[in-house]
């Protein structure tokens, strides 16, 4: 196993027992400092919650309780909404669903592949594509399919969870942040808007509003949350607790974040989000053990370069697994 020096120091230090002022001169726990010594590395705020999903160990939090925005962390929560209607019998996997154009958002797959109309996939399929490839004109149809984002914020309160909430959906989200109104958002007008400067300009200067609009946003502590009672099957049944997780194991993008530092062949399920200064990464990391935690990465007001900001998720992330490897039974926090 490789493990950085820092990592070693901090979690030796942590099962020897010295204390943060001894180890590290503050009174955040070893693991936390280096943590916020990580978030120091790139411009803007960094937010983290990280806890075993056995209870077991400390917990690790950098700004737990300020809102993030989602970016497509937020299909994580719309996937959940329609799982447990699955479970309701109100849905199945294999219920086939329309996809008209009128719903097509710029994305990667359905927008870009399927461009005839008389399109209709799965509710599987489309699970599929919104959480591996953060497809989302899939999202969207899936937003609609849960009853609209206030019914899936209502499934959070209905699970106990607070500090996360859906505005809107991608569509809607994306035009707000081009001041785009109700004009279509095809992947040609993105391009197009990718290369005026005018645009870029004004979206970049937005970012201050956008990073403190509390609509589509997350904070780290209840998106860890989320994770928990997903993943400890509290929130769905078997069969969908099961089928989320093959879903997120099998994600495409991003894999610079929570993986980039992660050693090879480490099972991590995972949703990433990227918009205007915001990059995020949510997921559960299962240890060599078979143990897991979940850790929730969000960074927000940034223009540092976005290889930077996900280098800082992805040191994050391996810092805090090495602390669970070395120190897998600690008091809880």
């Amino acid at each position: 196993m490789k493990m950085t020096s820092r990592s070693l120091s901090l979690c030796v230090a942590a099962l020897l027992g010295l204390s943060p002022l001894a180890a590290f001169g503050a009174t955040r726990s070893p693991v936390e400092t280096e943590v916020a010594r990580l978030a120091t590395l790139i411009d803007g705020k960094v937010g983290v919650s990280a806890w075993r999903l056995d209870g077991k160990g400390a917990q690790v939090h950098l700004n737990p309780d300020e809102g993030f925005p989602m970016a497509s962390t937020f299909k994580v929560a719309v996937a959940a909404a329609i799982l447990a209607k699955v479970d309701a019998g109100e849905l199945a996997l294999t219920t086939m669903v329309p996809v008209p154009k009128t719903f097509y958002v710029d994305s990667e797959v359905i927008a870009d592949r399927f461009i005839h109309d008389g399109v209709s996939l799965s509710v599987h399929n489309l699970l599929e594509v919104m959480l591996t490839q953060s497809d989302n004109t899939a999202t969207d149809v899936l937003v609609a399919q849960a009853g609209g984002p206030a019914a899936v914020t209502a499934w959070l309160r209905a699970q106990g969870i607070e500090g996360q909430r859906l505005d809107r959906n991608t569509r809607q989200l994306l035009s707000d942040i081009f001041g785009l109104g109700d004009e279509p958002l095809t992947k040609e007008r993105v391009a197009e808007l990718t290369r005026d400067p005018e645009v870029l300009k004004r979206t970049k200067s937005n970012n201050a509003a956008f990073d403190q609009d509390p609509r589509d946003t997350s904070t780290p502590r209840a998106m860890s949350t989320l994770l928990t009672r997903l993943f400890t099957g509290k929130a769905l049944s078997p069969a969908s607790t099961q089928a989320l997780a093959q879903i997120m194991e099998r994600c495409r993008t991003c894999s610079a974040r929570l993986r980039g530092s992660l050693p090879p062949g480490t099972t991590v399920a995972d949703k990433s989000g990227t918009v205007a200064g915001t990059v995020n990464d949510v997921g559960v990391v299962t240890l060599p053990d078979g143990s897991r935690f979940a850790i929730s990465v969000f960074v927000k007001a940034s223009n540092a370069p976005r290889s930077e900001r996900e280098r800082v998720i992805a040191e994050i992330a391996r810092t805090v697994r090495d602390y669970y490897l070395l120190q897998p039974v600690a008091v809880g926090k």
